[in-house]
């Protein structure tokens, strides 16, 4: 159970630093093509991307696909964030309504993950007690 939780810890601190890749990106777009600037916001992004691929095969390996494709999905509560902090955009009800049913489904996927799991876990131990 701690190693799932510190998973998923990794995980999030990943699609957060993933998320930045977009305030990266928009950055490059707002600068002249192939200045200093758009050159260094455009590395970033595929610095980031680097980092992501690599950490993802791995907890690809630790994690089910669903539960880390699902969490995936916290991305666009991260996207609110950096868009409300770097560019002033504004944080609407409407937002704050898709990120909560957002996060509520993650939770759900994580939760349902856990009790196949427990199911699967509590299988194996009655196999093995019958054998």
């Amino acid at each position: 159970m701690k190693d799932k939780v510190r998973n998923l810890v990794i995980l999030h601190i990943m699609f957060m630093i993933f998320s930045l890749g977009a305030v990266a990106s928009k950055t490059a777009a707002n600068s002249e093509f192939l200045s200093l600037k758009f050159c260094f916001f455009y590395g970033l992004v595929l610095g980031g991307l680097f980092i992501y691929a690599i950490v993802w095969q791995q907890m690809l390996k630790r994690l089910p696909l669903v539960t880390a494709y699902a969490n995936k999905a916290v991305t666009v509560v991260w996207g609110i964030i950096w868009g409300f902090v770097f560019f002033n955009e504004a944080v609407t009800v409407r937002k704050i309504i898709g990120a909560v049913i957002v996060i509520t489904g993650v939770c759900i996927v994580v939760m349902a993950d856990k009790d196949n799991t427990e199911t699967a876990d509590d299988a194996e131990n009655t196999e093995g007690v019958s054998a």
